[in-house]
């Protein structure tokens, strides 16, 4: 908590200094609706914060200034000099109460009645309370700033091109045996600075989860309810300003969840479900993104009721709501001042907080999806790019032009060939239709005013308003790039993000999705009904997957979920040591699968694979597109890589088993039996263990099971699973090596195949 503390201090500390100039502008013009934003955020955030660092009078003193500012947004209360002096008085007080708590000093709390009465709406004039000076302590902390840190990663990127350059100058000449020996020590001194300086702006997010614990257990006793908090993946690295703007919204996304989503005990016993409600709180790495996780077994959300809130309140006329489509709908509670709630208390319902969230992620470049089932829960996933200062990026081509648009912006990457793609003119709007789904089509080129060549590779390209088909010439590159702003006149049209400066030295702008689409006049409509199935049934559409051409000739498909990138890499970087096929990529060696030898190629086609903590890669000959696995797959006989056969468009199409290859080994089949797959967030086991064990021979359910019990449950090791669930239940570790387990036969680790199948074997042994 001392920790908490310091950083509560250290935050409004400089809040209240980055908004001096605010709060004097804003008194000199009171009915300036931004300034008058950015003091009401942060007395709110104040009040927040003080409800799990126990700080009443904090509290007490920001939650009767947000009242009134409340009341000035609403228009019930005319921003009057008195009513200004009073807030301003109030927003000192805190200043001198956070210095106080930092330097341990006594302040006496008998003004502070005067300075909440002051703010009523009939209040008399009063003498001005005299401020207390209160002596700053020395902090117990270096705060960086990042345009610093900024600086730094641009110049070790500045050092890095530099070193490039002179190793290709001394390539091509005859160079003293000590010249290259001292290159050699500079390029290994220039990587490791990167890496240093890139690490310092790295943290793991438990500074960010440590707080949620106290701050849950105190929300849900004021409310008189229960709830069982579950945190996972606290040891995932984020970039410290990351951490910093995830702070706000993740406490806004978890109080919301304690008050609005869980019920109270009497009335989830009612509901058939336990008196306490539970909270999981997660985060993992995929790829170049954090997922975090919030989700809760509560009443999820009222979309009907959020649209009559909406109709009340006029932001939508009764057409424009009926017109809305089931997903449109349910983004109303991102709505600025909408609110479910009828009534105002000291947690929430004063619809602040979800506009905050989206506003805060999307503008460190993540976005915010909703998992909405009504009476049974809310799931809220936040899509964020690991770090600010580096970003994975696509590089594209388009005539002599290239541009980088943001990887987690781009869903996949197609050839215009075959019947799987077609474009047709609707109109005078030109239409893509990719495996039966038509989206809009946008020619960078024609937009850009750049000459293209014939623009046959699309990339479908996914915003928050819906996805768009980006007509472009090539894909040049996938490179981790330092994005920084473009100048204002560039910026000021919309489509650039910012510009970057790759390898190659020469300057590159980065593409804004969401500009491109609003230039190019696009305007999405979300079919509901899809959006409904998905939120019923995540695996009714089936499980994507890439079809692709291996390098023996065959069609093969992997789920998508395993796949992080798909990428060329040049052969020679390919090599057989140590009795294992590897890639050297990045700087790390990678394992490496393939079907068929790779031949006399100069580069092959590799699907990175993780499972969010191991990689691998599989070389093939050629990606063909994504599809969706049918739900009947024909499980393959025997050991080996491949799960089953399913069939796509009339062809018989193998599955590869993604756990077969990370496992590295083969195991043969077993008898026919029912298997709960207790499945964690992140699809693990739906991905990587029920092609593998559907092919050994076993029938898996992902849904908990009614009735009698199944055969045997596989479960994570920190899960909990009713003990009426299955008959046997075998738990897997994530961890090779625990000492906690060992002799334990049901405890396995998750990739050794044989010790997996053989628990699974004996655990059906005597039925």
């Amino acid at each position: 908590m001392d920790d908490l503390l310091q950083e509560f201090i250290a935050e409004t500390r400089e809040t209240l200094e980055a908004l001096s100039g605010e709060i004097v502008a804003w008194e000199a013009d009171p009915t300036e609706r931004t300034r008058l934003d950015a003091i009401f955020r942060f007395v709110h955030t104040v009040k927040g914060s003080c409800g799990f660092l126990d700080l009443p009078r904090l509290a007490r003193l920001s939650h009767a200034a947000e009242d009134v500012l409340a009341a000035v947004r609403d228009g019930k209360r005319v921003p009057d000099t008195a009513l200004v002096n009073a807030v301003l008085a109030i927003v000192d007080r805190i200043g001198e109460i956070v210095e106080a708590i930092d330097s341990g000093a006594a302040l006496d709390d008998s003004s502070e009645d005067l300075l909440v009465a002051a703010l009523a709406e009939d209040a008399q004039p009063a003498a001005p309370v005299q401020s207390t000076a209160i002596a700053r302590a020395a902090s117990r902390s270096v705060r960086l700033n990042v345009d610093l840190l900024d600086r730094m990663m641009s110049g070790m990127s500045e050092m890095v091109l530099a070193r490039n350059e002179l190793a290709r100058r001394l390539r091509d000449e005859q160079v003293d045996p000590l010249v290259e020996a001292a290159l050699e020590r500079l390029s290994l001194t220039v990587a490791e600075m990167r890496d240093t300086v890139t690490r310092t702006r790295m943290q793991k997010i438990d500074a960010l989860f440590s707080a949620l614990p106290r701050m849950v257990r105190d929300t849900a006793g004021e409310l008189g309810k229960q709830v069982a908090l579950s945190i996972d993946g606290s040891d995932v690295e984020l970039d410290r300003e990351m951490i910093e703007l995830m702070r706000d919204p993740l406490v806004h996304i978890i109080r919301n969840a304690v008050d609005h989503g869980i019920e109270l005990p009497a009335d989830r016993k009612a509901a058939g479900k336990r008196e306490a409600g539970r909270l999981i709180v997660s985060a993992r790495q995929s790829g170049n993104q954090i997922l975090i996780e919030v989700a809760d077994d509560g009443r999820g959300i009222d979309v009907e009721r959020l649209v009559a809130k909406a109709r009340t309140q006029q932001l939508y006329t009764p057409a424009e709501l009926a017109a809305m489509d089931h997903a449109a709908q349910l983004d109303l509670i991102f709505h600025a001042g909408l609110s479910s709630r009828d009534t105002v208390t000291a947690i929430s319902g004063r619809g602040v907080g979800m506009d905050v969230v989206r506003a805060n992620i999307e503008h460190i470049g993540g976005r915010v999806h909703l998992i909405n089932q009504p009476g049974k829960g809310l799931t809220i996933v936040i899509h964020v790019p690991l770090t600010l200062s580096i970003m994975s990026t696509i590089v594209v081509g388009v005539g002599r032009q290239r541009f980088a648009i943001a990887r987690q912006s781009v869903d996949e990457i197609l050839r215009v060939r075959g019947e799987s793609v077609r474009i047709d003119m609707v109109g005078d709007a030109e239409v893509a239709t990719v495996r039966g789904r038509r989206l809009p089509l946008v020619s960078l080129g024609r937009l850009l005013g750049v000459e293209a060549g014939g623009e046959d590779t699309l990339a479908i390209v996914s915003t928050r308003d819906g996805e768009y088909a980006l007509a472009i010439d090539r894909v040049i590159d996938t490179e981790e790039l330092v994005v920084k702003p473009a100048a204002p006149a560039v910026m000021a049209t919309g489509v650039y993000a910012g510009q970057t400066l790759p390898d190659s030295g020469l300057p590159m702008l980065l593409l804004d999705a969401s500009g491109i689409a609003a230039m190019a006049g696009l305007r999405f409509h979300r079919a509901a009904a899809a959006d409904e199935q998905a939120a019923a049934d995540p695996h009714a559409a089936g499980i994507p997957a890439l079809l692709f051409e291996d390098l023996d000739g065959q069609r093969r498909a992997m789920p998508l979920a395993a796949i992080d990138r798909v990428e060329p890499v040049a052969t020679d970087a390919i090599r057989l040591t140590g009795g294992q096929m590897r890639m050297a990529i990045g700087g790390v060696l990678v394992p490496l699968y393939s079907a068929a030898p790779i031949g006399d190629r100069d580069e092959v086609p590799v699907l990175r694979l993780t499972d969010g903590a191991t990689e691998i890669a599989y070389a093939i000959h050629e990606p063909i597109e994504i599809v969706h696995l049918p739900t009947e797959i024909a499980p393959a006989r025997g050991a080996g890589p491949i799960a089953g056969v399913v069939v796509i468009a009339g062809e018989q199409v193998e599955l590869l088993d993604a756990h077969s290859l990370f496992a590295g080994e083969e195991r043969p089949a077993a008898g026919m039996r029912s298997c709960w797959l207790h499945a964690d967030a992140s699809g693990w086991m739906e991905t990587f263990l029920r092609p593998m064990l559907e092919a050994s021979g076993y029938r898996c359910v992902t849904r908990p099971p009614q009735g009698a019990p199944v055969d045997v449950a596989l479960v994570m090791d920190d899960a909990a699973v009713a003990p009426d669930a299955a008959r046997t239940v075998v738990r897997l570790r994530r961890e090779r090596a625990d000492p906690a387990a060992a002799g334990d036969p049901a405890s396995v680790y998750r990739y050794d195949r044989p010790a997996l199948l053989d628990a699974l074997a004996h655990a059906v042994g005597g039925r």
